[in-house]
């Protein structure tokens, strides 16, 4: 079956055409800057070359329509949607296939990701309209996270407070470590059981998980919480808010701004939240571009170690998405601090770029060190089939 996977922002919308038995992806692209001056579509078939086409986009409507469009050249049958939803919230344990009490239940939870959920399920709601014909899925990043054990969710709140608003570690990128987890499992079999993976790009988050379930996470009821990213500030003191309230001034609009577009990486190194920027200054001698790698090294071996102390154990990690899978020196800075915990990477394998998942740990390594790069639009797809297939 092909699958179109969408994944819609509130002012983007991402999208892939492939099949999901021979994983061979037929199109892809986004529409950038919906419903702002400048709006185009960057688009490529079979591998190509990637074309951008200036198109007006004053709506996300317009924009699925386009994509229909530009997709009927390539003349692929479509036999389901797949859509990421950011936020599943506490309706969402799995996928679930498109229905009006479903679609009602995304726009519920959305004051837990309002970036993300109400562009996404008016995305939805308008492939439901234009394209009856086709059953519509939905992917919840949070899905993977629902399970996890009570006491790694639930926070030390009121419970009145934490039962009237749904207060408790949702997590993210459980679409990404879910793939890890199958893609790992699948390589090494009975050789791993306990994994943390490792999803660290502009959003990052560490996932320990126990024979295929996930035992915690980094990321909290909002995917500000763990991990220093590149432009969030992960863990910090809840009282910090409360201060620069009180003290400096600050709306709590302002410091939610600040939090999650100002801090991070960026707000370190002063230079940028592209962790290739800050490398390149660090090797030029700026120390603030240092001290931002050696904060994340710190903080990622920190919650590593957290993350193996949830399972009681550990036999294998995985690095993935962008920082993951394309800097082999992160990756290094990472490992280095865990040699304590008898981590050795080999660094030669580490030096290796490759598209496919391999082994970067020295033989005597206690813990096996992989580089895995995730799908995330593939598990999509695998769930939207098979939702769309047993409703036929």
């Amino acid at each position: 079956m092909n699958v179109l996977v969408i994944n819609a922002g509130s002012s983007s919308l991402k999208y892939q055409l492939l099949d999901v038995d021979t994983r061979e992806v037929y199109a892809k692209g986004n529409c950038e800057r919906i419903g702002i001056d400048g709006s185009f579509v960057g688009h490529e078939e079979m591998g190509g070359e990637k074309q951008k086409l200036e198109v007006a986009l004053p709506d996300h409507k317009t924009a699925i329509k386009y994509v229909f469009d530009i997709l009927k050249t390539v003349d692929k049958p479509i036999g389901g949607i797949g859509h990421r939803v950011v936020q599943g919230g506490w309706y969402f344990p799995e996928s679930a296939v498109v229905t009006d009490e479903t679609l009602a239940q995304v726009r519920e939870v959305a004051p837990l990701a309002p970036l993300h959920n109400y562009a996404e399920a008016d995305v939805i709601e308008i492939c439901r309209d234009m394209f009856p014909e086709l059953g519509n899925v939905i992917v919840p990043d949070t899905a993977f996270h629902y399970h996890m054990p009570e006491r790694a969710w639930r926070y030390a709140l009121p419970r009145d407070v934490v039962d009237k608003y749904h207060v408790r570690k949702y997590g993210a990128h459980g679409t990404s470590h879910r793939f890890i987890w199958r893609t790992v499992h699948e390589l090494m079999g009975d050789k791993t059981h306990k994994l943390v993976s490792c999803h660290l790009g502009s959003g990052a988050s560490l996932c320990a998980i126990e024979d295929g379930q996930c035992m915690d996470t980094t990321m909290g009821l909002t995917p500000l919480d763990g991990l220093i990213m590149g432009t969030r500030t992960g863990t910090v003191d809840p009282a910090t808010v409360f201060y620069l309230n009180r003290v400096g001034g600050y709306s709590i609009d302002e410091i939610d701004t600040m939090m999650n577009k100002q801090s991070g990486l960026l707000a370190v190194s002063g230079v940028s939240s592209d962790s290739r920027d800050i490398e390149d200054g660090a090797a030029k001698g700026d120390a603030n571009c240092q001290m931002a790698l050696d904060m994340f090294y710190y903080r990622t071996a920190q919650l590593f170690a957290e993350m193996a102390a949830s399972m009681e154990g550990v036999d294998t990690m995985a690095f993935t998405a962008g920082i993951g899978e394309n800097a082999p020196e992160m990756r290094a800075g990472v490992a280095n601090r865990l040699a304590w915990m008898g981590v050795k990477i080999d660094d030669e394998k580490n030096a290796i770029r490759s598209d496919e998942p391999r082994v970067i740990s020295t033989p005597d390594s206690a813990i096996t060190v992989m580089v895995v790069p995730t799908n995330e639009e593939l598990m999509i797809a695998q769930d939207t089939m098979e939702l769309v297939l047993d409703q036929e």
